[in-house]
């Protein structure tokens, strides 16, 4: 520590150099004039009072509660709101959450004629296809509805040479990681394997941006003022997951109890002993009800039919 002196004059005029109580530093020649005083300290116990004041969210449901505050003070609009929700809830799902199981894939056979290729492909409408090789399990590639339309200009092409080549993620693959697999190698399907190695179902990156957004397109939503029971082509019946159990039960003469839960998707879930999966089919009281639809970890759609008569 420099110390400063001040000037005192003796009787005999001889200046006695004396310690000055308020020393002041010198100028610094770099081009600073006083010394800085570091702020760490300071600043670090500003923090720790806030935190202290204002603590932040120390789980993700508290995390949760507090984007939903901010939406009810209308910082942050209700859709922005649902995104972020969903963002979150993506990163506990994986790809056997989301994917559509097996007994539901719409694959094609390699050896079928162009004909019937074609018939399937417009009766199920999708734009990419699974192709087997003899076994629904022994899955070769991926077919795009488009490449198929050259078969018919030029008859001579091989189909497997107009085949993509197939990915396969397990079914434990987080979705979030699913996500940026998608991103970057292009490829908007994959074949989901199960821990033995069979194919447990297909997910497309829709199915994982729906986690976030909600239904992109959904060709099954209400319109104007349509009823949540709507009777399909094939006489069996589209029923929505958050239908009453009352409703349920006139449509169908069925006596469900309505004491523990008030939709039929609950009351399937509780059955269930969990969400069933898009593709899956549970029976309750004589009906099985094939998942159609999932959305937001809830079932979006129902396909009931009798339980003795096969679904369609």
């Amino acid at each position: 520590m420099s110390i400063g002196y001040s000037v005192a004059l003796c009787n005999n005029d001889t200046p006695v150099p004396v310690s000055d109580p308020h020393p002041i530093k010198p100028p610094h020649r770099g081009g600073q004039k006083y010394a800085v005083a570091p702020r760490g300290r300071a600043r670090n116990l500003f923090e720790r009072m806030f935190e202290f004041l204002h603590p932040g969210p120390d789980s993700k449901s508290e995390l949760m509660e507090t984007l939903a505050e901010a939406e009810q003070r209308e910082l942050i609009e209700p859709e922005s709101l649902q995104m972020l929700e969903g963002v979150l809830r993506m990163a506990e799902l994986s790809a056997g959450d989301a994917m559509v199981a097996a007994p539901r894939m719409d694959l094609l056979d390699i050896d079928a004629p162009y004909e019937e290729l074609l018939a399937s492909v417009i009766e199920a409408g999708h734009s990419r296809f699974p192709v087997f090789d003899g076994q629904r399990d022994n899955i070769i590639g991926i077919l795009l509805a488009k490449d198929l339309l050259k078969i018919q200009r030029a008859p001579e092409l091989n189909l497997r040479a107009l085949l993509r080549p197939a990915s396969f993620v397990p079914e434990s693959k987080g979705l979030n990681e699913l996500l940026r697999d998608f991103r970057s190698n292009r490829n908007h399907l994959a074949i989901v394997v199960d821990e033995f190695g069979n194919n447990a179902g297909l997910i497309t990156i829709e199915d994982v941006l729906e986690e976030i957004v909600g239904e992109i397109e959904d060709e099954f939503d209400d319109k104007d003022g349509e009823s949540s029971i709507y009777t399909l082509a094939d006489g069996s019946q589209r029923v929505a997951g958050d239908t009453t159990i009352a409703a349920v039960n006139q449509s169908f003469e069925v006596n469900f109890s309505e004491e523990d839960f008030d939709t039929i998707g609950g009351l399937i879930a509780q059955h269930h002993g969990r969400v069933p999966r898009r593709g899956e089919a549970v029976e309750v009281g004589g009906l099985r009800f094939s998942v159609m639809l999932t959305r937001g970890g809830s079932v979006r759609w129902f396909k009931v039919t009798r339980a003795d008569k096969p679904a369609a």
